[in-house]
């Protein structure tokens, strides 16, 4: 089961739509260019997805349920419903995609939109093969001035919505070919570090486990 609440649910919602006035009432100003790579040697990044947006839009919230929409990134790599709830409630001012997975040592960029207000950045994506680990940066403040950028070291997240289980059957993409969503599953229950790769069912430790940081993130601000 994707354990969430209503609580986190409205508070998402409540976040989202406070950055949606702001954003509506600033002119697009700029572009950043978002560089992500995959630090690990044994895992592969879903679909990257990137959102500019005002101050006070989160993804998620340590330590609490995931909702619904990260737990579908987070358990099957499927970004739309996230990126579907923050353009309906016009939480993101842009977002934008790579298209394609990212090997192990591999990088990408994307650019997205920015303003002078809506110059948040934040970026999440699935690790896989796992249940339900993704990296994520959550609201990070871009740089202001052109040609300037930051980095952000991402570890890899637990969404905590389905069983570290590690067995094929409950895990998408090319290594295993399982299912995304485990809507009869149960997991820790908030989103917390991943513990990595333990060797408990189908997948060998030593070559998919890793070490955090596990995505290296640079957001520059471009013309």
């Amino acid at each position: 089961m994707k354990l969430t609440t209503r609580l986190c649910q409205v508070a998402l919602l409540a976040t989202i739509g406070f950055g949606a006035s702001s954003v509506q009432a600033h002119e697009e100003e700029g572009m950043y260019a978002v560089t992500v790579t995959n630090l690990t040697r044994g895992e592969t990044f879903t679909p990257i997805m990137v959102a500019s947006h005002t101050k006070g839009t989160h993804f998620y919230q340590l330590g609490s349920p995931a909702s619904d929409e990260l737990a579908a990134l987070a358990e099957g790599g499927d970004i739309a419903p996230l990126s579907g709830l923050l353009m309906e409630t016009g939480g993101a001012f842009d977002i934008a995609t790579n298209g394609g997975l990212l090997a192990p040592g591999a990088s990408t960029t994307i650019m997205v939109k920015m303003t002078n207000k809506a110059r948040f950045v934040s970026v999440a994506s699935m690790l896989i093969p796992t249940n339900d680990a993704f990296i994520a940066i959550n609201g990070m403040r871009g740089p202001k001035s052109k040609h300037r950028d930051v980095m952000v070291m991402s570890p890899a997240y637990d969404a905590g919505s389905e069983p570290n289980d590690e067995l094929c059957a409950n895990m998408p993409g090319p290594a295993c070919g399982g299912e995304g969503g485990s809507p009869d599953a149960s997991g820790e229950g908030y989103v917390h570090i991943h513990a990595g790769i333990q060797g408990i069912g189908d997948l060998n430790s030593s070559e998919y486990d890793w070490r955090n940081p596990t995505a290296r993130i640079v957001i520059k601000r471009v013309e």
